[in-house]
């Protein structure tokens, strides 16, 4: 019987062990996210198995563009990246409250420093450029900041989805689900 336990305990140790990083970060504007780039991805990772968190600038409501919310459970302030396999950075008007947001641009380093995957959408791309991450990776971007990408030394491809290692951006809400399944993609191969 005691063999039976310490078999059980050891198991239950290296599947949460093997679970611990199948957390996946969407972060959204408190106000003026788009709510198709929130809720499609959150969707499919969630449906594949991923846990996700979503995290603001503040902890609570979180208003979309087109009228849905969500609660934002932690602030930036509280984010921990080691305790994600991704960070998601989610476009919509609102995320131009991220474009110089210092806590916002040290987690995008945090985690493209750490390995993991780096997404974002739509307008979104312009916080990792900002963060100093796109220099010389081929990116994409809602089409009106290309100029944006490119000051950051991004190399503009105005694809619907592009990767670049372990980074991935999107031009806006109709590359939404293309834009979660190349996250999907890269987070198998990690």
């Amino acid at each position: 019987m005691k063999k039976f336990f310490f078999l059980a305990m050891f198991l239950t140790l290296i599947l949460n062990m093997a679970l611990a990083n199948d957390k996946v970060l969407l972060i959204a504007a408190k106000n003026g996210f788009r709510d198709e780039e929130l809720f499609v991805p959150k969707e499919v990772l969630e449906t594949n198995g991923y846990i996700v968190d979503i995290a603001s600038s503040s902890k609570g409501e979180c208003r979309g563009m087109l009228g849905k919310s969500i609660t934002a459970g932690i602030s930036l302030n509280e984010v921990n990246v080691s305790d994600y396999s991704a960070v998601v950075f989610i476009g919509g008007m609102g995320a131009q409250e991220y474009f110089n947001n210092p806590i916002a641009h040290r987690i995008a380093r945090e985690a493209y420093e750490g390995g993991k995957v780096v997404a974002a959408i739509c307008i979104a791309p312009v916080i990792l450029g900002r963060a100093g991450i796109l220099e010389n990776k081929h990116a994409t971007v809602s089409k009106g900041l290309k100029n944006q990408l490119q000051i950051s030394g991004a190399v503009y491809t105005g694809s619907g989805v592009e990767v670049d290692g372990n980074i991935i951006t999107a031009d806006g809400p109709g590359a939404a689900e293309g834009f979660v399944y190349k996250i999907l993609d890269a987070l198998k191969k990690k």
